[in-house]
């Protein structure tokens, strides 16, 4: 009886890491933070932003030097969310996480098909709210374990790691968050576990999820915009599979590999017309990395999506209706890329002194273009390649409340565009309210 006492509580405390916000384990996974509560536990997360920029709103209408110099402001708050945790009994927990976001207004998408299946969109509120996560995990064992429901998927290290306080700028790294939906959620089952020990300890996840939608795939953000979500069901006629395999042997360091296939983009599509007979697979790679130690915070990410037949999706795309929700950009690329890097130096370390303020400077590099190999007929825009450079600082005032400030500067087409910089100013936090 005490050895299986033992094996549940080992159980809980694991599977509690792996739904949880990683707001939760800061500083690593932490099997005290999850036995802190035994029936629920509510938090959240937050950013804040303000930006002073020298560049327009849109580099493509800016002539053919690229945007136009221009000196604007912008504040905002970015996102706010609201999460929790609910056991019902030591093997059944329910999962919730809901997101206010700013910068958009609430509407409603519907398809008339009385009139000729035409697109019509009706404002319905101010703001926009988001189920982001929404699943009940069944806890079984350590190695396997089931989840249903709505919940994220892990992609791209800014999905897997998307909380603010988990990345140092004052705003999400760009490369991921021009070609993958960012927090991309969606809703089926997912199996995750831990197997291994000491220098040879893995986590795992692996899912079925209602599959991308061609009809929002574009030629500035690839498959930014390709979640369903715009009516009250999702189409399952070509589901996503997900799995994400992490490496968690050594004490700081986290190494992770993703991978994300759909058969067919074009069975999710709004209207199964669109794109005929044409099959259009999509897969996405992606391997990520992260260090901590006492002095330095560093991480990396690699991430590319390849989309087969997309010369035939560009073309159908072009001409979905004007009343549609989707931007009709093209042409969209057979492959899109990102990657990048940040390192952080943590001052508190190196002086040796924990009353110091815990100050972390910081620079990061990102490369990203959503048309990195464009096929068929079409030519990719040369405006889309970006690389760019982040440096800035981090003071930690609390262990869950980060004060940034950083300037960033992009280079556009390899430098044959007008450069785009900014200062911004920002405050993130992430914490529980309440668990008991």
């Amino acid at each position: 009886m005490r050895n299986n006492n033992v094996i549940r509580k080992s159980v809980v405390a694991m599977a509690m890491a792996c739904t949880m916000p990683m707001f939760a384990q800061q500083n690593g996974d932490s099997i005290a933070e999850y036995k802190s509560f035994s029936k629920y536990r509510i938090g959240g997360y937050g950013e804040m932003v303000a930006a002073f920029k020298d560049y327009g709103t849109n580099r493509f209408y800016g002539g053919s030097d690229g945007n136009i110099k221009n000196n604007r402001n912008t504040i905002s708050i970015p996102r706010f969310v609201v999460a929790g945790d609910y056991k019902f009994n030591s093997q059944w927990i329910l999962g919730v996480e809901v997101e206010f976001e700013s910068g958009g207004t609430g509407s409603a998408v519907e398809i008339e098909n009385t009139e000729n299946g035409e697109y019509e969109t009706e404002i319905e509120k101010g703001g926009e709210v988001a189920i982001e996560q929404f699943h009940i995990t069944r806890l079984i064992t350590p190695l396997f374990n089931v989840r249903a429901g709505h919940f994220v998927v892990p992609v791209g290290q800014n999905n897997a790691h998307h909380e603010p306080i988990t990345f140092f700028g004052t705003v999400r790294p760009e490369g991921e968050t021009s070609i993958l939906p960012n927090t991309w959620h969606e809703t089926g089952i997912e199996f995750f576990g831990q197997f291994g020990k000491g220098y040879a300890s893995f986590t795992y996840q692996a899912m079925i999820v209602a599959g991308l939608n061609a009809n929002g795939f574009d030629r500035n953000n690839w498959a930014n915009g390709a979640t369903q979500g715009f009516f009250e069901e999702d189409n399952f006629t070509s589901p996503g599979y997900a799995a994400r395999l992490d490496y968690k042997g050594v004490p700081g360091l986290r190494l992770g590999m993703a991978f994300y296939y759909c058969k067919n983009i074009g069975s999710n599509s709004d209207k199964n017309q669109t794109y005929g007979n044409a099959n259009i697979p999509l897969r996405i790679y992606n391997v990520d990395a992260q260090y901590k130690n006492r002095w330095v915070e560093a991480r990396a990410n690699y991430l590319l999506g390849s989309l087969t037949n997309s010369n035939i999706l560009s073309a159908k795309n072009g001409k979905l209706s004007n009343g549609s929700p989707y931007s009709r950009l093209t042409p969209v690329a057979h492959e899109a890329v990102a990657y990048g890097g940040e390192l952080g130096i943590k001052v508190r370390g190196l002086v040796n002194d924990k009353s110091f303020p815990d100050i972390i400077p910081f620079g990061r590099y990102e490369y990203y273009n959503p048309q990195e190999d464009v096929t068929g007929m079409f030519v990719a825009d040369k405006r889309l390649k970006t690389s760019m450079w982040v440096a800035g600082i981090n003071w930690r005032a609390l262990p869950n409340l980060v004060v940034k400030a950083d300037y960033t500067t992009r280079k556009i087409g390899g430098g044959k565009y007008n450069s785009e910089n900014e200062f911004a100013v920002g405050l993130a936090w992430a914490g529980w309210f309440s668990k008991k």
